[in-house]
C-alpha cells in the first residue's frame, strides 16, 4: 500500500508511483469517486481549448463554407 500524509490544510501530495499510474503531471486534474467502500482517483481527460471550440461549431457541419461566408456577411443567396 502506498500512503500519503495530509496536511493541516486538507492537501495530499500524490506520490510519484500514483502519478506515474494515473500518467498525470503538474497543473493536470484528477476526480475522486466513491465505488463500494473505496474511493478511486482518476486522471481527467479534459478537452483542449480547440476542441471545445470545434464542438461549438458542430451545428455547421454538413454546410457549405461559400454559404457560410454569405450569411455572415449579410448577403441572401440570391446576389
Amino acid at each position: 500500500m502506498i500512503t500519503a500524509r495530509i496536511t493541516s490544510k486538507g492537501q495530499i501530495t500524490l506520490p510519484k508511483k500514483v502519478r506515474e499510474r494515473l500518467g498525470v503531471r503538474p497543473g493536470e486534474d484528477v476526480g475522486f469517486e466513491e465505488k463500494e467502500g473505496m474511493l478511486v482517483i482518476t486522471k481527467v481527460v479534459t478537452k483542449s481549448p480547440f476542441d471545445k471550440w470545434v464542438g461549438k461549431l458542430k451545428h455547421l457541419e454538413g454546410q457549405r463554407s461559400d454559404d457560410l461566408v454569405r450569411e455572415a456577411r449579410g448577403h441572401d443567396n440570391g446576389h
